[in-house]
């Protein structure tokens, strides 16, 4: 059914960060989905032109009646344009999905290592959640590459859980911030000192910041079948 097209209902709007907003969408039939998976979302303007694009579940797979997205205002975008100035809670949109293999289950186990760049932390969030209410216990390292904390999406909930969840372990690289530095090979040994060797590595980022951190991985010893990639353009 993923390439199907439904109608969902906006049942709920919340800021993120001063450019990305969450959008909590009621599916007009379930879609049971994968944490890291993402669906197509399309609008239709009343002249019938289209616009497409893809978004990350932020949510659990846990009720496949409900989803968040996280859509970050681009500059010039149609999608994200709508979704950020127009975008209201009772609106109908489409979308089809779930889509892709980007995904993480508990039976896969751990440890677990997610890097994320700005808003590719968005379909890492689903995989911590889920894994925070199936198997808590598995080891898992998010290292966050945003320029400043206030870019930082979901910011509280991720240090609330680095406080309370004893396996779960935060990172954030701010590039933007005053002694700010770039994700490197030194934060990839320190992340990996603290993680172990990781079962599985989930990357998720821009074209150029998710192909740099997957050849940091690998030059520091992950082989690259464990390596997941999800790319967005620039």
């Amino acid at each position: 059914m993923a390439n199907v097209w439904q109608e969902a209902t906006i049942v709920g709007i919340a800021p993120e960060t001063p450019r990305v907003k969450r959008f909590r969408l009621a599916l007009g039939r379930p879609m049971p989905f994968r944490a890291g998976q993402h669906v197509d979302v399309r609008l239709t303007a009343p002249d019938g032109y289209r616009a497409q694009r893809s978004y990350s579940i932020a949510s659990p797979p846990a009720d496949p009646t409900t989803i968040d997205l996280m859509i970050e205002r681009l500059d010039d975008g149609e999608v994200s344009g709508f979704f950020d100035a127009v975008a209201q809670v009772g609106d109908a949109i489409e979308l089809r999905g779930p889509i892709g293999a980007f995904a993480w289950e508990p039976a896969m186990g751990g440890p677990l290592l997610l890097v994320a760049g700005g808003s590719g932390v968005v379909p890492l969030l689903s995989m911590l959640r889920h894994r925070a209410g199936a198997t808590p216990d598995v080891p898992a390292l998010l290292l966050y590459s945003a320029r400043t904390a206030a870019d930082v999406v979901a910011r509280d909930e991720l240090l609330a859980r680095a406080a309370a969840e004893p396996a779960f372990s935060l990172d954030l690289v701010l590039t933007r911030e005053p002694s700010g530095r770039r994700l490197d090979a030194a934060r990839i040994a320190e992340a990996l000192a603290r993680l172990g060797d990781p079962a599985h590595a989930f990357v998720c980022g821009s074209n150029r910041f998710a192909g740099a951190a997957a050849d940091l991985l690998v030059d520091a010893g992950i082989p690259a079948a464990r390596i997941r990639t999800e790319r967005f353009g620039e």
